[in-house]
């Protein structure tokens, strides 16, 4: 994989933010496909890679609802618990059917000239997509039925702007969560996951690819295309709407620690599907994504744990439940790369970081991410992809990065310099993208309906002043 300079390579990227919202993205057209791709072999389906697929689809969407939502309205006052059910449930609809309209389009076709940033629209409102086309895995010659991709892919597009709503929970208004949803996913979340995601398959090595796969940076589930995506959207959207009214001078406390833990075990479950299911076929891969799922979650959750205990004298429920979460995170790149010890290291590793940053960092820039969001998810999303980049490395027990090029696609290691770098480029163009980006998508809608609630609003709770019901009614 070609690996650009990084004057060229940031001047591309300086080009493209300012032409994030030019109307020349949205007409970028597919281009025919390459030579290689026309000589590739016919595809195969096993039924159990499907099985496996469509069951991690599911999986991935019971993160989202009832997961997420339970997780974050736990979390927040009871004035506003259904706010927060409403904002995930309705981000969850919406964008899965702009993801059949034109994201699915945008994310994974070739785009032409822009090919690097974002896909064409060759496919949108599923054109050409039927019961008989295949979206080929990793192994040459292997697929899946297409529409079973489309729709693992969709549950990802779903959850990512759901994370985000924690940063500016119960100040926000709900019109300005579903426009915002809208612009971020058109203009950040599809071009992230073409950047970091797109490239030809195995029958087609070396076809072009996105800007971030072409680095040679890797990312097995989505720490820089979800978390880092999300979690630094969600910083500049914590800012840029200012503190909850009280901040600092009222009790904000969680509401019910009980739906906190029933939401953060629902997110465990369903990562299972997030990170094996990211394999694309059920082999020893997805069984390796699977145990350090596992042990990785187990590791941060013990970790933030000591830590708390160590700081505060006490280890608490909501401590457990992030640092859980946490672990999830950091895992999410690694997942089919690293092996299980190193796995529960990046557990044990990310979980004090994240603490620090949730602990010491919010309160000593005094910024109001409702539910830190930017604390574990882009500070942990940051911490996994640059772990990837070790932990790879077969002699600390990962599995290697496959190599396309050669006849028996070899396990290969540039060396922990080289792919630590190559992640590095690879969180800073989300970091940049993702930041820039969406501070102009929030300035939009700001302009055309305003952030937030008023005051009075808030005050009352979004549940009744922009739902007009409420989670709990006293018997």
């Amino acid at each position: 994989m070609s690996i650009s300079k990084f004057s060229s390579t940031f001047a591309r990227i300086g080009a493209a933010s300012a032409a994030l919202l030019a109307p020349a993205v949205a007409f970028a057209q597919e281009t025919a496909a390459p030579a290689a791709a026309a000589a590739a072999p016919a595809f195969t389906m096993d039924k159990g890679d499907n099985t496996w697929m469509l069951v991690s689809s599911a999986l991935v969407l019971l993160m989202t609802i009832p997961g997420l939502a339970l997780f974050y309205g736990g979390l927040v006052r009871a004035k506003n618990m259904l706010s927060v059910l409403m904002q995930v449930f309705m981000i969850t609809a919406v964008v899965s059917l702009i993801w059949v309209t034109y994201g699915y389009s945008l994310a994974f076709t070739d785009g032409g000239s822009l090919n690097s940033f974002i896909g064409g629209f060759s496919k949108a409102f599923l054109a050409g997509v039927n019961t008989s086309s295949l979206a080929e895995t990793f192994s040459k010659g292997v697929a899946i039925p297409e529409y079973t991709f489309i729709v693992f892919q969709m549950t990802f597009a779903c959850i990512t702007p759901g994370l985000i709503v924690g940063a500016f929970a119960e100040r926000v208004k709900f019109s300005a969560v579903m426009l915002f949803v809208v612009l971020w996913v058109t203009f950040i979340y599809f071009p992230m996951a073409h950047m970091v995601w797109f490239w030809g398959g195995p029958s087609s090595y070396s076809a072009p690819a996105g800007l971030i796969f072409s680095y040679g940076a890797i990312d097995f589930a989505g720490g820089t295309v979800v978390h880092i995506n999300a979690g630094i959207a969600g910083l500049v959207g914590a800012i840029m709407l200012g503190k909850r009214t009280g901040y600092k001078k009222e009790i904000m406390a969680p509401h019910s620690m009980t739906l906190t833990m029933v939401g953060a075990s629902l997110l465990w479950v369903g990562w299972f599907g997030f990170n094996a299911g990211s394999n694309l076929e059920a082999n020893g891969y997805a069984s390796l994504a699977m145990i350090n799922t596992f042990v990785a979650t187990a590791a941060a959750a013990v970790s933030w744990c000591i830590v708390e205990s160590l700081a505060r004298g006490k280890a608490s429920m909501l401590g457990g439940a992030s640092g859980a979460v946490a672990g999830l995170v950091a895992i999410t790149p690694a997942a089919g790369f690293a092996g299980p010890m190193g796995s529960i290291v990046l557990g044990l590793v990310v979980s004090p970081i994240c603490y620090f940053f949730v602990d010491v960092v919010k309160n000593k820039f005094n910024y109001d991410d409702s539910l830190d969001v930017f604390g574990v998810h882009c500070v942990g999303g940051i911490i996994g992809a640059l772990g990837t980049g070790i932990l790879v490395n077969p002699a600390l027990g990962g599995a290697g990065i496959v190599d396309y090029s050669t006849a028996d696609f070899a396990a290969t290691y540039a060396g922990t310099a080289t792919q630590v770098l190559n992640q590095a480029k690879g969180v800073l163009t989300t970091l940049l993208w993702s930041g820039i980006g969406s501070a102009i998508l929030y300035k939009i809608v700001d302009v055309v309906i305003g952030l937030r609630v008023s005051v009075e609003a808030e005050r009352e709770g979004l549940d009744l002043s922009t739902h007009g019901e409420a989670a709990y009614h006293a018997s």
